[in-house]
């Protein structure tokens, strides 16, 4: 009767949230499956060199959607080349989850960042909706600097599973309303509609800012802030797509960085690129490359700093490969790529793991989604 209660609550919930998810069902013209080339940017080499075995700093990336194939549109469309080429050390994640064999990201989410396997549309909670703690709240629990960074909604399914607890990925509102039980550094991401446009009459900017948090919605101000608390809301529910947003996500990312590093005693950080997630399901090969280079150059900007600082540790995986694309045309040299997709939703096919900097050996070979927490944990907080 539990599992036919959530169930239930998972549909209810749904209602009247196709704004929030309308990406899911968008489709893209026959013409958007061949991404026609274009410039590409550069692309640095990193040192190998690190001072440390074990990292004071993790950052872990998630590419929502990306499987092999997503990764190998980028490194051609951007002529044979990607920041995550800096990445020597590559394993695989088995995604299922506890009710499914394709998950979705919010088990997808909470498998990574609290190392348990539970159902589809669970939020930091386990398969009795129980909730379980997750990386980011035991880095916080031993004093370190912590953070969020998404594309989406900061209340979305993979960020949200690392902040908060509910039976339900649809409960936005209470998702955000759990950021304000915690003492995260720095998030940013949309979502602002849910901190102020809420059915409870609760204004949570105005609870942010009593709890020391600078609040800010323009990227460019975002930008210039180093130290301190912030609570970035770039958008009402979702950032748009990568024309109208421009550069949020590696400007996000280093921002969050910045501030983050002022902890002596390290930080744990989540990035997410988000919306490589929505060309799949929207069967676009355009769409998922812009994204996918995108994250790739937000990618660049961890290992600026990894690469100086010695102690940090960067993991680059996936929730889930969505689209199921395939790669059946392409050119290195003018970054043409087209492709083709077996289904409009997630796959269920292993995704890729990446990890650069002191530990990252523990990331190859096959492993469970959860095994990316139970590795993060033992490195950065102990056993």
């Amino acid at each position: 009767m539990k599992h036919l209660a959530i169930l239930l609550l998972l549909a209810g919930s749904s209602f009247g949230l196709f704004a929030q998810d309308a990406y899911m069902n968008a489709s893209a013209e026959e013409k958007e499956k061949t991404y026609p080339g274009g410039d590409s940017y550069e692309v640095k080499t990193y040192t190998q060199d690190f001072k440390a075995k074990k990292p004071k700093n993790i950052i872990l990336m998630i590419g929502d959607g990306m499987g092999v194939s997503e990764v190998f549109a980028g490194i051609t469309a951007n002529h044979g080349k990607l920041f995550l080429d800096n990445f020597k050390h590559i394993g695989f994640s088995k995604t299922q989850s506890a009710s499914d064999y394709i998950t979705d990201s919010a088990a997808g989410g909470t498998a990574i960042s609290c190392g348990v396997k539970t159902y589809n549309g669970a939020i930091g909670v386990n398969t009795d909706t129980v909730a379980v703690n997750s990386i980011l709240e035991e880095a916080e629990q031993k004093g370190l600097a912590t953070g969020l960074v998404s594309t989406s909604a900061i209340t979305h399914a993979t960020p949200a599973s690392f902040i908060a607890h509910k039976k339900s990925r649809n409960m936005y509102e209470e998702i955000a309303a759990d950021f304000l039980n915690t003492d995260i550094d720095v998030f940013i991401g949309g979502g602002l509609d849910h901190f102020t446009k809420r059915k409870d009459g609760r204004n949570l900017v105005n609870e942010l800012k009593a709890k020391n948090y600078e609040v800010e919605t323009d990227i460019n101000t975002i930008a210039k802030v180093n130290n301190g608390k912030l609570a970035g809301l770039t958008a009402g529910i979702h950032n748009g797509r990568v024309e109208e947003r421009g550069d949020m996500l590696p400007i996000a990312t280093n921002t969050a960085i910045n501030i983050l590093d002022n902890n002596k005693k390290g930080f744990f950080l989540m990035v997410e690129g988000s919306q490589i997630d929505w060309g799949g399901h929207a069967n676009s090969t355009n769409y998922i490359i812009e994204d996918m280079l995108d994250f790739d150059q937000a990618i660049g900007k961890a290992l600026d700093f990894a690469s100086k600082n010695g102690e940090t540790l960067i993991i680059v995986t996936a929730d889930h490969e969505t689209g199921g694309l395939g790669i059946i045309g392409g050119d290195m040299n003018s970054g043409m790529v087209k492709g083709e997709y077996t289904t409009k939703d997630h796959s269920a096919v292993m995704v890729p793991i990446f990890a650069y900097g002191p530990g990252a050996d523990e990331f190859t070979g096959i492993m469970e989604n959860t095994d990316i927490f139970a590795k993060m944990k033992n490195l950065l907080i102990g056993k």
